[in-house]
């Protein structure tokens, strides 16, 4: 089977020759000429008054985008880290803190909490997404008051797109194999259909460190989603169901006696709608339904100790929007969220926690814009906790202003609040030799985030410069703490008793030098500090500042494609080591910055793409990710102080067809 699988790979990346051939151009009459406009990278600001940038499709495929925690590749602003080296579990990082702090929406719905959170990254596959929205800050309060660092929302393909039938194949130097599929089908004028399809699955187990520990586990997923648009006179709707299961298997390799292993069984059922009525084309006024839930299903094995997690969740809103006139506008709405986490932990007995939550709330969002120069978004929402039984206010504030056609300023500062679940968020730490302590529920996360942005488009002769430079502030009252530093023994979860807060500055420049070739560098520094037993330390396993450059060259007619992303990721602080049991401390107190390379080529045919490329080109690995790797049934024993990449050069290719 594996060498099945590396002929496969090595067809792919010789198909890039053979197609070469098969595409010589001859001399022949043109019986029409095709003109295409030109701009970068399918990479664009947001034109709204939050601070933010769309991925498009061009962005997204200049890497193996397999997933969406890997479609930020070429991002600034977002890192994704591993959480550590037992379950694989991705995490993004926005403005120097962790993904929990992110609002992730599907569509503009709400998703991704508890549990599912450490693997949603890879539910969405990126074959299915045609843009990502990521905005910075407090964001609109439409949808919640989640967001407290920022906002990412995925648009998956359309059933409603013109009608095509698209496959992608994947496939890595670990063997990972990634099958994709996505066809939609008009069925008359007003009603369109779309079927998603994704399976993956690892055929290797990989230890490149020799510490007979799989680097990361293998995963199997079989996901699938389908899609509905009917769209009216007056009348708009869409729908759709999808289905994901999942396994994950990790731990020690299977040639040791008596193996510490890593199980992971997941499955998801969810279902969504979205119905829009039009009442006043000429002011715009209409009112929607939204709701969608799902019931996810995780039963986790971390050695000796068990854990079973059941969440369902709903969502549902009521919108109303109406524009007064040209200047003023106003959204508003109530909003319904409840949530159902029923989890087991077994480790010398039994633990159930179960937690129910009813949120209730509504909201008002004004928004004043006088002229193109100048925009003010203010919103504000109410809602009510059942669970911590009270009411609480989330107010936010958006300024945009044009200064001349060059120059945009935007400013927001607002409030924003979160229900932390601390077993269920952080259930990968069971894998820890130490005791994990935190209480069944913590008090609400508050907190309040403030940024200003300023954007410059400049020309050099025909060189066009993009600018952008912004600074956030988040300060936290109220915060669950994951607190390696008060107990060498045990790792505690508890409300923050102290200060966070994270200062986060950042420039990126583009240019494209001609309308074949840009490049993008940036730099950001991060300053985070929190309260651990009563002292105020640096935010331990992230890392200071991060510095990128990104190539990206589209050579004849844009047949070719060569991309190159440069990343250098600094150092930081450890959390307090501990001595062993022979007497040595069990890692440094600060790790240091590496690199990270990954480049890509693409050549495009008519009805298909060839792809091939690497990542960590490097080679940069970190060394010892797991303390005590030899004796995992220790209270020694530590796989989640993970700060680089585990994993060495990894080469891929694959193909992409599209009829």
């Amino acid at each position: 089977m594996k060498r099945l699988i590396i002929s496969f790979y090595l067809f792919l990346c010789c198909a890039v020759a053979v197609a070469q051939q098969q595409d010589t151009v001859k001399s022949r009459t043109l019986g029409s000429v095709k003109v295409k406009s030109h701009r970068a990278a399918g990479l664009t600001r947001m034109g709204g008054a939050e601070n933010g940038v769309n991925m498009g499709q061009d962005e997204l495929f200049r890497a193996a985008c397999c997933n969406l925690g890997e479609s930020f590749v070429n991002n600034a602003s977002v890192d994704v880290n591993y959480n550590d080296a037992a379950v694989g579990a991705k995490q993004i990082k926005l403005l120097g803190l962790s993904g929990q702090y992110v609002q992730m929406l599907n569509e503009g719905m709400p998703v991704q909490q508890g549990a599912s959170m450490l693997y949603s990254l890879g539910y969405v596959p990126g074959s299915w997404m045609k843009s990502i929205s990521v905005s910075k800050g407090a964001s609109s309060v439409k949808h919640g008051p989640q967001s407290i660092t920022g906002q990412i929302n995925v648009e998956y393909l359309k059933p409603e797109d013109d009608t095509t039938t698209q496959f992608n194949i994947y496939g890595d130097s670990r063997l990972k194999t990634e099958v994709n599929a996505a066809a939609n089908r008009h069925l008359g004028k007003k009603l369109s259909t779309i079927v998603l399809a994704h399976f993956e699955h690892d055929f290797g187990h990989h230890d490149d460190d020799g510490d007979m520990w799989h680097d990361s586990p293998a995963v199997t997923q079989l996901n699938i989603q389908n899609r509905w648009k009917y769209a009216g006179n007056k009348y708009i709707m869409h729908a759709g169901a999808g289905y994901l299961q999942e396994r994950r298997e990790g731990g020690q390799m299977a040639s040791v006696a008596n193996p510490y292993q890593v199980l992971l069984d997941v499955s998801r059922v969810e279902a969504y709608m979205k119905h829009a009525f039009l009442l006043d084309k000429s002011h715009n006024t209409n009112i929607a339904l939204l709701a969608n839930g799902y019931r996810y299903s995780l039963d986790g094995t971390f050695g000796n100790k068990l854990y079973d997690n059941r969440h369902l969740n709903l969502n549902t809103r009521v919108i109303l929007e109406h524009d007064f006139n040209e200047d003023h506008s106003l959204s508003t709405g109530v909003s319904f969220t409840g949530d159902n986490v029923d989890q087991t932990l077994l480790v010398t007995s039994t633990v159930s926690s179960p937690i129910s939550e009813a949120v209730p709330g509504c909201y008002a969002q004004y928004t004043y814009m006088p002229s193109y120069k100048f925009t003010a978004m203010a919103g504000i929402r109410a809602d009510y906790s059942s669970l911590y039984r009270r009411l609480y206010y989330t107010p936010r504030l958006h300024l945009k202003w044009t200064m001349n056609d060059h120059v945009t300023m935007r400013v927001s500062s607002g409030k924003g609040y979160r229900t932390p679940l601390p077993l269920a968020e952080n259930h990968y730490l069971l894998a820890s030799g130490r005791t994990l302590m935190t209480p069944a529920v913590i008090p609400q996360e508050e907190a309040w985030n403030s940024g200003v942005s300023l954007n410059m488009n400049l020309h050099a002769g025909k060189k066009k410069i993009r600018i952008n430079a912004d600074y956030y502030y988040t300060d936290f009252l109220h915060q669950a703490v994951v607190d390696y530093d008060s107990d060498p023994t045990a790792i505690i979860i508890d409300d923050l008793n102290g200060q966070s807060f994270s200062h986060t500055a950042q420039v990126d420049i583009s240019c494209d030098l001609s309308e074949s070739f840009n490049i993008l560098s940036a730099f950001r520094y991060n300053y985070v500090r929190c309260t651990y037993g009563g002292e105020l330390l640096e935010k331990p396993l992230t890392s200071r500042y991060k510095c990128l450059v990104t190539l990206n060259w589209k050579p004849m007619m844009e047949l070719w494609q060569f991309d190159v992303t440069l990343a250098l990721n600094g150092g930081g602080r450890m959390p307090k080591p501990y001595l062993l049991a022979d007497g040595t401390p069990s890692w440094d107190e600060e790790f240091p910055a590496y690199p990270q390379l990954s480049a890509q080529v693409t050549r495009e045919f008519r009805h298909f793409s060839i792809y091939c490329g690497g990542e960590n080109l490097t080679n940069y690995r970190q060394p010892n990710p797991i303390i005590n790797a030899g004796n995992p049934w220790s209270s020694d024993f530590e796989p989640t102080m993970i700060w680089g990449p585990v994993h060495g050069i990894m080469a891929y290719a694959g193909i992409r067809m599209k009829f």
